[in-house]
C-alpha cells in the first residue's frame, strides 16, 4: 500500500469539522433570557479585555483633550454651550428628576445595545457555529490555559481515557506515548512502510482534540474493504501519510495536532525504531510486544532494542518544566514501561521535585500481570528503571460487581489486590478512590476519564500544600 494515496486526509478533517459546526444549534430562547447574565460575566477578572476596552477609552479622551488644547478650546466651549441650553431647555419642560434618570438609563441602554452587537459580530466571525458565547469561549480560555503543566506517562487506551479527563482542567498537557507496539495496525505499517507505530500516538490525539466525538470516530474507523486496506484505521494511516509529508513523526503529529484543535501536545518517547523483549520465568526470552502477552509466562525482566534508546528533546523539556507527573494507568509492561526503558526520561522524572503519582490498574492482565498486587505493579517499574519515580499511587476502592468478576474470570483477569503494608515499605503514599466506570451490560470495566481527573487535580492541589 502506498502512503501517497492519504495527501488530501488534512482536507477530508478540515471538511469533517465544518460539518460538525453546520450541524450544532445555537442557544434556545429560553437561554436568551439570560443575556443579562452574559453581561456580568465580562466583568469576571483575568479575561484580558476590560483592561484593553479601558485603554482605548482613555486614548479616545486623550485625544479629544489633545485636540481641544490644539483648537484653543473653541468648538468645545460652543459644544458644551449648546448642550447647556438644550439640557436647560430640557429641565424647563420636564423635571430634572424626571429627566434625568430617564436620560441615564436611554444612554445606559444605547451602550449595552452596542456593546452586545459589536460582539455578537466578532462572535459570528471567530463562532460561526453559534453553540457558544464569546465570554464563555474566553472564560474556559483563561482558565485552561491557568491550569497547570500536567504530564502524563503511557500509552494504550489507559492514557487517552486519563487524557479525556484531564484535558477539561487544564490546556497544558504533555502526553508521552510509547512507540514499541508492533501489532495490527500499527505493526503492520511499521513491518510494510518502516513509520513509527502510530496507535498509541492516535488514540492520544482522538482523546485531547476539541471535536472528540466526530474525532474519534473517524480517527478510529477501520477499513473492511480495499486492497491493502483492510484492518487498517483511518487514524494510522493520516499520521502515516503526515510523517511522509512532514519528515517525520513528530512533525506529523504538530502538524495533525493543529489541523485537529488538540489541546495539549503528544509527543513519541523516543524517535528510535525500539522493539521490546522480555525474559521469562522459564527461561525463554520473548521478541517483540505483541508476542510478550501472547507467551504466558512469568515476565523477570524487560528491555528494547537498541538499548538506552534517546529521548525526544521535548520530552525531556516538558518533564523538566511539569508541574505535576501522572504515570499510567496502562498495560504494565506494553504501554508504560517502555516510555521508562529511555533514561533521559527515567532521569528526568527521578530528579524532578514536582508532585508524581501512579495510577495503577484496576485489573491484572492476563500473560503481563498474572496474580500482581498494587506492591508487584511498583516492584516491577523500580526494578526496570533502577530507581523508585513516583511518591503515590492511586488504587481503586470499590470491588467491581460479581457480573464483571465472572467476565473477566473466565479471561484469567482478577483485581489488583492492594497490599497496603508492601506499598508503605516501598515509601509509597496510598490514594485510595472510586474511579471505576463499569459497563452495565457488558461488564467491561476502565477508568473513569472524569473522575479519575478530577480526583488526581485534588490530589495535586493538596500535594503542593505538603
Amino acid at each position: 500500500m502506498s502512503i501517497s494515496l492519504f495527501p488530501k486526509a488534512l482536507r477530508i478533517l478540515a471538511k469533517a469539522r465544518q460539518v460538525v459546526a453546520k450541524s450544532r444549534n445555537t442557544y434556545p430562547p429560553s437561554l436568551r433570557n439570560g443575556r443579562v447574565h452574559q453581561w456580568f460575566k465580562w466583568l469576571s477578572p483575568g479575561l484580558l479585555v476590560k483592561r484593553w476596552l479601558l485603554i482605548s477609552a482613555s486614548g479616545v479622551v486623550l485625544a479629544s483633550l489633545g485636540l481641544a488644547i490644539w483648537t484653543g478650546m473653541t468648538p468645545i466651549f460652543f459644544l458644551l454651550q449648546l448642550l447647556r441650553n438644550f439640557l436647560t431647555w430640557i429641565a424647563t419642560v420636564v423635571p430634572n428628576y424626571i429627566s434625568g434618570p430617564i436620560v441615564i438609563a436611554i444612554g445606559v441602554l444605547l451602550i449595552l445595545w452596542g456593546q452586545t452587537r459589536s460582539l455578537n459580530s466578532i462572535t459570528q466571525v471567530l463562532m460561526p457555529e453559534g453553540n457558544e458565547e464569546l465570554v464563555d469561549r474566553l472564560i474556559n480560555h483563561r482558565r485552561l490555559h491557568r491550569g497547570p503543566k500536567i504530564v502524563a506517562i503511557g500509552g494504550g487506551t489507559g492514557l487517552s481515557n486519563l487524557l479525556r479527563g484531564l484535558k477539561d482542567y487544564s490546556a497544558k498537557i504533555t502526553a508521552i506515548v510509547t512507540v514499541a507496539d508492533d501489532g495490527g495496525s500499527s505493526g503492520r505499517l511499521r513491518r510494510e512502510i518502516g513509520v513509527l507505530p502510530p496507535g498509541d500516538i492516535r488514540n492520544c490525539l482522538a482523546a485531547l482534540a476539541d471535536e472528540e466525538k466526530l474525532l474519534t470516530e473517524l480517527f478510529q474507523y477501520r477499513f473492511r474493504a480495499g486492497d491493502g486496506l483492510i484492518g487498517h484505521s483511518f487514524g494510522n494511516l493520516f499520521l502515516t501519510a503526515m510523517s511522509d509529508i512532514a519528515g517525520d513523526l513528530e512533525q506529523a503529529i504538530a502538524a495533525s495536532s493543529k489541523v485537529l484543535a488538540v489541546r495539549g501536545q503528544v509527543l513519541p518517547a523516543t524517535l528510535s525504531d525500539v522493539s521490546l523483549w522480555a525474559e521469562l520465568a522459564d527461561g525463554r526470552r520473548i521478541e517483540g510486544e505483541s508476542s510478550i502477552t501472547k507467551a504466558n509466562g512469568k515476565i523477570l525482566k524487560i528491555g528494547c532494542t537498541p538499548a538506552n534508546p534517546p529521548a525526544l528533546p521535548r520530552v525531556v523539556e516538558a518533564l523538566r518544566e511539569a508541574d505535576f507527573m501522572i504515570i499510567g494507568p496502562g498495560s504494565l509492561y506494553t504501554s508504560v514501561i517502555p516510555n521508562l526503558l529511555v533514561p533521559e526520561i527515567a532521569d528526568a522524572i527521578a530528579h524532578s521535585q514536582v508532585p508524581r503519582i501512579y495510577v495503577c490498574n484496576i485489573m491484572t492482565q492476563p500473560g503481563e500481570t498474572d496474580g500482581y498486587t498494587v506492591a508487584d505493579h511498583i516492584r516491577a517499574i523500580d526494578l526496570a528503571c533502577g530507581r523508585p519515580l513516583f511518591d503515590a499511587v492511586v488504587v481503586q476502592g470499590k470491588v467491581p460487581s460479581a457480573k464483571a468478576l465472572i467476565r473477566y474470570s473466565q479471561e484469567d483477569s482478577y483485581p489488583v489486590i492492594l497490599d497496603r503494608a508492601a506499598v508503605t515499605e516501598l515509601g509509597r503514599r496510598i490514594v485510595i478512590a472510586n474511579v471505576m466506570d463499569e459497563d452495565k451490560t457488558t461488564g467491561l470495566i476502565r477508568h473513569n476519564s472524569q473522575r479519575l481527573a478530577g480526583m488526581l487535580l485534588r490530589w495535586y492541589s493538596r500535594a503542593q500544600n505538603i
